[in-house]
């Protein structure tokens, strides 16, 4: 038989901090959307904000771009 040696590895796991800051992310973003319809955030008008709704929407894509970090 003829020795093989190990194939490096580049990639390390994931800080435990990664998995942990995708949900974070994701359902943060979730509860602003569902409170913003809710009426439960400060507007002026006290209806349902696009503000709101746009930094919902970022925090979950914050998610998804942490989803495709993690190891």
């Amino acid at each position: 038989m003829r020795y093989t040696p190990p194939t490096v590895r580049l990639d390390k796991p994931s800080p435990r901090i990664v998995p942990v800051l995708m949900f974070v992310l994701l359902l943060a973003g979730a509860v602003v959307i569902v409170v913003n319809y809710m009426g439960l955030l400060p507007t002026e008008s006290g209806e349902a904000s696009n503000w709101y709704l746009l930094l919902g929407l970022g925090l979950i894509s914050g998610g998804f771009v942490t989803a495709t970090q993690y190891r």
